[in-house]
């Protein structure tokens, strides 16, 4: 449960007067907005800025707080004052609405759970990429558990089948995964394999421990068969950072469409080469760019192209060391595999 907190006023913070030109107020701005169940950041942000997921720069956000900003909940009424030299947002809760349409306040002690807070961004969207190990490391998979066998002469199982298992450690009752050999990702420039992209295919429950373990496969997604490999299933990660450019300067590739999608759009996920080894941290914005095309000459001109053409916003929710995954917003072109992804701290603003 949330710390119990006094809910009075949550004031934002002034614009600096050096952000006015920069931070842009949506044309059709509304005063005031009544935060529903189904909201994100992502989308409260762009009622009121062109550029949504500069949200924490409006409200001046602490490092601590915008990595944890479990601080909107339905029923709270964000307001935009323009009372002063410049706009700003406040967050009101405990609202009570009079005849005449004023905000009347309640100071009283409020306690909501973290699952009731309003997510950074769709949680529908990045669900099944935070429950399960998509990316896992060639080795690392190589040596995990293995279904090894069955009873029956089979050699493809579903939902009830109970099947076998070798080097797994675990306790009775336990929930495992169970997932297929995918595709290799390489990078792009290095031509190294920065991770294995595995399928996942199933869930099980340990019945019976020991040196072969059984197993009961509670559900099956896709066929499962001796040889598919084990992994432990996760808690469920909650995914509520706010957007922010990263620490210091990205440029990388996308290297996978989730689905092998030729043309990726809006709340499709991606794979890029780039990863905390390259600073980047969940919660970071990156943006996707199309490379220019050639100009067509004459004479003897130089070659030319014409400038690269930014095609999406990409926030990243799940980094692994040498690449990460990212969910397209506010996609204006197709993503390709190959697309360029970059964003510098002081930068990408456009």
């Amino acid at each position: 449960m949330r710390k119990s907190i006094i809910s009075l006023i949550l004031s934002g913070c002034l614009i600096a007067p050096a952000w006015a030109d920069t931070i842009q107020l949506q044309d059709q701005v509304p005063d005031r907005y009544v935060v529903v169940k189904g909201d994100t950041l992502w989308g409260i942000s762009g009622k009121f800025l062109k550029q949504p997921w500069r949200w924490p720069e409006i409200w001046q956000l602490n490092k601590q707080e915008i990595k944890n900003p479990h601080w909107i909940y339905p029923g709270d009424v964000i307001v935009l004052d323009r009372s002063g030299a410049t706009p700003r947002l406040k967050l009101l809760r405990n609202e009570k609405m009079s005849a005449n349409g004023e905000v009347k306040l309640s100071p009283q002690v409020r306690v909501s759970s973290l699952e009731q807070a309003i997510p950074s961004i769709s949680p529908s969207a990045i669900d099944p990429f935070l429950k399960r190990p998509q990316i896992i490391d060639p080795e690392t998979f190589a040596k995990a558990p293995r279904v090894a066998a069955a009873h029956e002469s089979r050699v493809i199982f579903g939902m009830g089948d109970v099947v076998y298992a070798v080097n797994l450690s675990a306790k009775q009752g336990e929930i495992w995964q169970v997932f297929r050999d995918g595709k290799a990702l390489l990078d792009p420039d290095t031509k190294e394999v920065i991770g294995n992209e595995v399928n996942y295919l199933g869930d099980v429950r340990v019945e019976a421990t020991g040196d072969v373990a059984t197993l009961r496969i509670l559900n099956a997604k896709e066929e499962i068969m001796v040889g598919n490999r084990l992994v432990r299933a996760q808690e469920k990660i909650f995914i509520n950072y706010s957007p922010r450019l990263p620490a210091r300067a990205v440029a990388g590739k996308v290297v996978s469409t989730y689905g092998a999608v030729a043309d990726a759009g809006p709340y499709t996920s991606v794979v890029i080469n780039r990863g905390t080894e390259h600073g980047l941290e969940v919660g970071n914005v990156l943006f996707t760019y199309k490379q220019g095309v050639a100009v067509k000459k004459e004479n003897d001109e130089p070659d030319r192209v014409t400038p690269p053409v930014k095609s999406s916003s990409l926030f990243v929710y799940r980094v692994f060391p040498k690449l990460s995954y990212g969910l397209l917003l506010d996609t204006s072109l197709p993503v390709n595999v190959g697309d360029e992804v970059k964003a510098e701290p002081n930068g990408g603003r456009k």
